[in-house]
């Protein structure tokens, strides 16, 4: 029996029969109570994070204007409302920052119960490291990409010999234009994590995708970063290094899957 049919229906068997635990365990009404609970406790936690985001923003901004990428710039304000959005942007990432892994974790527990006991444990891990992959992406794309960014707009803007007037709004944009998509990307490894446990990926076709992985990489790093070819370079190495990463963690995966095949296989011909 062709061993990609077999494992394809061990898998279908076993769902199946893992749904319909879940359904004898909990109703519908019960399932839609589950959810709104974790949605509630969700809301009500970046609510307080983001008033906390308001508490700290001014010390924040204060922070910043001191770090190389911002000393000695004059920061000007060209609307009544810059100083307003500047504050609600601070206020939203620190809800992220702070709310990030609470809201992993409510995740988790609502598909907890249709989870088998080795997949609990297997997923429960991802929390921190999805954590600690965003933090990284976050300290990276602000050391690194975003003062290469400013820097080639200085070198511009004093090669056309305009005077530099930095508005507080369009400075804190443009930084979270940039520092925020990165931080998400270095997600990449757990993303493939949960799709080859799902079956979806394996090791094969990520060698099958791998040059249109390195092309579009390219073309991100282009996108966040100024259009020269050195900082586009900065940016996909460490891209492309997480994209291998991802693949050898779904070889080890899909070998371990292979090898609970093999043995359901034989134990379902014998």
């Amino acid at each position: 029996m062709n061993l990609e049919i077999v494992s394809l229906f061990k898998y279908m068997q076993e769902g199946v029969k893992e749904i319909m635990q879940a359904e004898e365990k909990m109703t519908l009404d019960e399932h839609l109570g589950e959810l709104r609970k974790r949605i509630i406790w969700i809301l009500l936690v970046i609510m307080i994070s983001m008033i906390i985001g308001f508490v700290i923003a001014q010390p924040v901004i204060d922070f910043f204007r001191q770090l190389p990428s911002a000393n000695g710039m004059q920061w000007n304000v060209f609307s009544p409302w810059d100083p307003v959005r500047v504050y609600m942007q601070f206020a939203f990432m620190t809800a992220l920052i702070i709310s990030f892994p609470f809201i992993l974790y409510q995740i988790w527990a609502y598909f907890k119960p249709g989870l088998r006991e080795n997949e609990q444990k297997a997923t429960l891990w991802c929390i921190p490291a999805a954590l600690l992959l965003f933090l990284v992406g976050l300290s990276f794309a602000y050391f690194v990409v975003f003062p290469l960014a400013i820097h080639f707009s200085l070198l511009i803007t004093n090669h056309m010999s305009l005077e530099q007037t930095f508005g507080i709004t369009q400075y804190f944009t443009f930084m979270f234009n940039i520092v925020l998509p990165i931080s998400f990307v270095f997600e990449l490894p757990l993303v493939v994590i949960f799709l080859t446990q799902l079956r979806i990926l394996n090791p094969n076709k990520m060698k099958g995708i791998r040059k249109y992985a390195y092309i579009l990489i390219l073309i991100i790093g282009s996108i966040v970063t100024p259009p020269d070819v050195i900082s586009a370079i900065v940016v996909s190495i460490p891209i492309v290094i997480l994209f291998e990463i991802s693949t050898i963690l779904s070889k080890i995966i899909y070998r371990k899957q292979v090898k609970e095949d093999k043995l359901w296989t034989a134990k379902f011909d014998s």
